[in-house]
């Protein structure tokens, strides 16, 4: 019998805000909401911002005022509503305006006398030029003169073609929820992001671990880029060039496997299944597809699946606007016919566009497989069944679409309608569209989905572009769309894409339903994750809504079992409302394990059959792994 890997919590963070409780996703909904709901969400995000914070058993305002959770929106909506999804790059990542670069100056000499110069003898370059004549002053100090030119690098500053991305929230500073030692920005959303899944499950961490064998429970997570900030890899291969020492610590966090590493050390203290791998886009996809195969024989019981990436850096952004990849001012003024630019509008998903907007983000989601989630009462948000991931074939340009994602969404449907069948498929399934705002990509994403609505005889398939209004966080992309569709699933509002005026005319929307309003969609069975990443690397998930999952569990289990289960759930459910109440005060209380419960090698025990850890109650088995059975002796 193969496990149903279950989703029984998700946690992040991304311009829109928190993922935990739908918080992100209530951002992009706001004026959907009903009242109550849009004041949890402007509390929620003024503390996360730093607008708000709690001083005794009021809420007070940065500028010292007592407000009521009611009076959050009058006195900070403002300043949340600015500071959130896509907008003007903020000084905090660099300057747009007067982006800093060396520029070659090339000095020639304009007298017989040449080019003359003083400076310190430990200055001069290694080996000195052969042209140049170099005179001691004193035991530091030297005199040079070069006979007729001198090329040199200055500080020089540009104005940034490229001036908006999807940005965390303005003044959420995840480097003073603890002791963050200097840690690249990418890490710090990865404790964040890991701690907000865990406590949003309302589950405790230690019960879950003594539930299961520790080698059954998997982390699986990678960056694209890598951390490409100062403390990282940007350090690395910055820090020479300035003229300053490279650092113990910037190649090891740079990696783009480190946000693996930090949640197995830092957040969990998992000894299971560790594994990375990106896949461009689909990197979130990637790892969630090695997971769910792992629930699905057994080899994992829990798992922890993330994605991180904070690579708002001029290099990087330089990269991806010199392919001619992203939106930049020139493009937008032409697409307006104005000189003013709403950088809330620059990724327009299957509408008028000229490039993708950058942003930046971590999501984790926890799943467990279904035996596990009714014994432990956590709560069902729904269900991965497959995901599927295909190549594009033979290429030319190795970022231009192909084939393979044909066949990752032909195959993730036809799975759907196998199991929750056709009307389900027909009548309440969705798409969460890569969508990333290029003019090739609206023809020819929208391309597959009319194809494989046609095959399957779907009309007004329901889509939803996560893009318009988080950026294109690369690497927890599809994790950005998986916490919009639990938010569908929650809510049932499908999110327009509010940033196009229209679909454009070259959109095969004949089968499609693209708004570009919010809507009431009624109950949702089926969401379809679908990305399309740089290279050929392109998967799509099949997700199902937690009351389709829930009747495929009554079916597998029977009521004895779920109505056990149900009893445990209120408890579950009620340690999820506290941490939600403790979170939209902003006391996250982030768990950052750093040395704390280490395990003391001395004391394993071992023999033939198993392995004990200390610290851990079940025992690892080293016997019943063989799969060659036929063929041993």
């Amino acid at each position: 019998m193969t496990a149903l890997p279950i989703i029984v919590g998700m946690g992040g963070i991304n311009a829109a805000g928190r993922t935990s409780f739908h918080q992100a996703y209530r951002r992009i909904v706001l004026d959907k909401l009903d009242n109550d709901a849009r004041a949890d969400t402007f509390l929620g995000l003024a503390t996360l911002m730093n607008l708000v914070s709690v001083e005794g058993d009021s809420l007070v305002t940065h500028n010292g005022d007592v407000i009521s959770k009611s009076e959050v929106e009058a006195k900070v909506g403002e300043q949340v509503i600015a500071g959130t999804l896509i907008r003007r790059i903020e000084k905090n990542h660099f300057d747009v305006d007067a982006t800093h670069w060396q520029q070659k100056l090339t000095i020639t000499a304009n007298t017989e006398q040449g080019i003359r110069f003083t400076c310190r003898k430990k200055d001069l370059p290694t080996p000195v030029p052969s042209s140049w004549l170099v005179e001691e002053v004193d035991t530091k100090t030297v005199n040079v003169h070069v006979p007729e030119q001198l090329e040199v690098k200055h500080d020089s500053f540009r104005d940034n073609p490229i001036k908006a991305a999807g940005q965390l929230p303005t003044g959420f500073e995840p480097a003073k929820m603890y002791n963050s030692r200097y840690q690249p920005r990418g890490l710090q959303a990865t404790i964040f992001a890991a701690t907000d899944a865990i406590k949003s499950t309302g589950l405790d961490w230690d019960s879950v671990m003594s539930r299961v064998k520790p080698d059954e429970i998997g982390t699986y997570s990678a960056s694209v880029a890598g951390q490409m900030d100062n403390e990282g890899l940007g350090g690395l291969v910055r820090s020479r060039l300035k003229g300053e020492r490279v650092s113990t610590k910037q190649l090891a966090l740079g990696l783009n496997t480190m946000s693996t590493d930090f949640i197995n050390a830092y957040v969990t203290g998992s000894v299971g299944t560790t594994f990375s791998t990106a896949g461009a886009c689909a990197t979130f996809l990637y790892n969630l597809r090695a997971a769910v195969n792992d629930i699905q024989t057994g080899r994992t019981r829990v798992a922890v699946v993330a994605s991180v990436e904070c690579a708002l850096t001029p290099e990087v952004i330089e990269g991806f606007g010199n392919m001619g990849a992203l939106a930049n001012e020139e493009g937008l003024k032409k697409l307006d016919n104005t000189e003013q630019v709403d950088h809330r509008r620059t990724s327009r998903p299957f509408g008028e566009n000229c490039g993708f907007t950058i942003g930046e983000g971590a999501q984790v989601a926890i799943l467990m497989d279904d035996k596990l989630a009714l014994e432990l009462g956590a709560e069902v948000m729904g269900s991965v069944v497959d995901v599927f991931v295909n190549a594009d074939g033979v290429k030319k340009s190795i970022t231009a679409p192909g084939p393979g994602n044909y066949i990752t969404m032909a195959k993730s449907v036809a799975l759907a309608q196998e199991i929750a069948g056709e009307e389900s498929l027909k009548e309440r399934s969705f798409i969460l569209a890569h969508g990333s705002s290029t003019p090739q990509n609206r023809v020819t994403e929208s391309a597959i989905y009319h194809k494989v609505a046609e095959a399957f005889s779907i009309n007004g398939w329901k889509l939803a572009a996560p893009k318009a209004y988080v950026g294109h966080t690369i690497a927890p992309a599809s994790g950005d769309q998986l916490a919009m569709a639990l938010g569908v699933f929650s809510h049932n509002i499908m999110p327009g894409i509010t940033t196009i005026d229209k679909v454009a005319d070259d959109v095969h929307d004949e089968h499609l339903d693209i708004r570009n309003y919010h809507y009431d969609c009624g109950d949702m069975d089926i969401a379809f994750i679908n990305s399309k990443g740089f290279g050929g690397n392109n998967a799509t998930a099949t997700v199902f809504s937690p009351k389709v999952t829930h009747s495929l569990l009554a079916k597998r289990h029977g009521e004895d079992a779920i109505n056990v289960y149900q009893q445990k759930l209120a408890q579950t459910s009620e340690n999820q409302q506290a941490y939600k109440a403790a979170a939209d005060l902003g006391k996250y209380e982030l768990i950052y394990r750093f040395g704390n419960g280490m395990v003391d090698e001395s004391q394993l025990t071992l023999d033939q059959n198993e392995l004990r850890i200390p610290g851990f109650e079940e025992a690892i088995k080293l016997t019943g792994n063989n799969q060659y059975a036929d063929i041993s002796k």
